[in-house]
């Protein structure tokens, strides 16, 4: 269920605002959006999982503070997160 170390970077080094940088916004919002994919794919398999499907509700609303946060603070940052992660279709 968890992010290996190495993807965990990856995305780090992907969207860090400064280096050394794992904690902004744009950052927490991205492993966010990684481990609800990977969920949503659990989900495919485990249909009666209430339990995870609680964790994965905290999860999708943790993420849309964020966004909110980051769409009245830093607009430009919004929006390339946003594209980069293929967010609002």
């Amino acid at each position: 269920m968890s992010l290996s170390k190495e993807r965990k970077l990856e995305i780090v080094k992907r969207f860090e605002t400064h280096a050394g940088d794992t904690g902004s916004a744009e950052v927490q919002i991205a492993l966010l959006t990684e481990r609800i994919e990977t969920l949503a794919k659990h989900f495919d398999l485990h249909k009666k999982d209430n339990h995870s499907r609680l964790g994965l509700l905290k999860m999708v609303g943790k993420r849309r503070r964020l966004l909110n946060y980051l769409k009245s603070n830093k607009s430009d940052s919004y929006k390339l997160v946003i594209k980069e992660l293929g967010l609002r279709r």
